[in-house]
C-alpha cells in the first residue's frame, strides 16, 4: 500500500511521552500514527513513504527483534530507535541490522527532524528501487527460456557470431533472439540491458 502523505510510525509504550511526541511530529509537518506495543504495530497496514520511531525496551517484543521482524517480512520502513537505556553494544547491533538512528531520551527537535528526513528519503529510494526491480522482473519473465540463455550471452559483450558457436547455434538465429530480447525487455543498447539484468541479478554467461 503506498501513500503521498510521509507517515511517522511510532512505538511507545509510555503513553504521556508517546502522546507529545505525535503532536511533535505532526508540528513538523508530517502524518503520525501511534502504537503502545510492538505487536499492535506489526499487524498494522502500514504506508509508504515513512518510517518507524522504535523504543528498544517494550513490554511485550525487544526493539531489535522487532526490527528483524520487519527485514524477513519484506517491510521497507526504515527503523529509527530511542531508548533510555541504550548502550553502545546496543546501537551497534541496530545500525548493522539498519536502523537508521539511534536516539538516546531525551532527544532534541533538531536531531529528531533530521532522523525523521533521513529515513523518509531512504524508504523512497527502496521504494523507487523494489518498484524498478517489480518492473525488470516482469519484463524479464516475457522471455523465452532460449531467449533469457541469449542475454546471458550478450551482456558479456560477445558479438553474434561469438555466442552462436558458444551455444551450438547460426549466427543468423542470434540476431533473431537478440531482436526480441532487445524488443521484449524495451532496451536500445546492451549498456541498457546490463543494468537491467543487474536489477533482477541474471549474471553474465560464463
Amino acid at each position: 500500500m503506498s501513500s503521498q502523505s510521509e507517515t511517522v510510525y511510532i512505538v511507545e509504550d509510555d503513553a504521556s511521552f508517546r502522546k507529545s511526541l505525535q503532536r511533535l511530529i505532526r508540528s513538523l509537518g508530517f502524518e503520525s500514527v501511534a502504537f503502545e506495543s510492538a505487536n499492535s504495530f506489526l499487524q498494522a497496514d502500514i504506508c509508504y513513504p515513512g518510517c518507524v520511531l522504535l523504543d528498544v525496551k517494550l513490554p511485550d517484543i525487544d526493539g531489535l527483534i522487532v526490527q528483524k521482524l520487519l527485514t524477513e517480512k519484506g517491510c521497507l520502513l526504515p527503523v529509527i530507535f530511542m531508548t533510555g537505556h541504550g548502550d553502545i553494544p546496543m546501537s551497534v547491533s541496530a545500525m548493522k541490522e539498519g536502523a537508521v538512528d539511534f536516539l538516546p531520551k531525551p532527544f532534541g527537535e533538531e536531531d529528531l527532524l533530521c532522523a525523521i528526513n533521513t529515513a523518509i528519503d531512504r524508504n523512497i529510494s527502496d521504494v523507487q528501487l523494489q518498484n524498478e526491480k517489480k518492473e525488470s522482473n516482469a519484463l524479464i519473465e516475457t522471455l523465452t527460456p532460449r531467449e533469457k540463455e541469449v542475454l546471458t550471452w550478450i551482456i558479456t559483450g560477445k558479438l553474434n557470431k561469438q555466442i552462436a558457436c558458444e551455444i551450438g547455434t547460426t549466427e543468423k538465429t542470434i540476431k533473431v533472439h537478440r531482436s526480441r530480447v532487445f524488443q521484449k525487455t524495451r532496451v536500445s543498447s546492451v549498456a541498457e540491458l546490463v543494468r537491467l539484468a543487474e536489477k533482477v541479478n541474471i549474471s553474465p554467461a560464463s
